[in-house]
């Protein structure tokens, strides 16, 4: 039996399977994108996939601080937009 790799949500602090979670990168750049691949270079972070979590991650900066970048309010939308289709 192959092994599930395991994430956390920075938002809620819960643990889900990685293909369930968004991951959010901070480039090497410093840009901050929005990686729909997982295969993006960089520092990740992961949010989970619901209006909710998303709220929570802006209202008390926790993409923010797991990424160590303040993160541009036209990301957070970019987000909105791929959890809502």
């Amino acid at each position: 039996m192959k092994k599930i790799p395991m994430r956390r949500c920075v938002a809620t602090n819960e643990s889900f399977p990685k293909k369930e979670l968004l991951r959010i990168v901070r480039t090497p750049e410093g840009e901050v994108k929005v990686d729909l691949s997982g295969k993006l270079n960089g520092k990740g972070a992961y949010l989970s996939k619901s209006n909710e979590a998303l709220n929570i991650a802006r209202s008390k900066k926790s993409l923010s601080r797991a990424l160590e970048v303040e993160i541009p309010e036209e990301v957070y939308d970019e987000i909105y937009k791929v959890i809502n289709g």
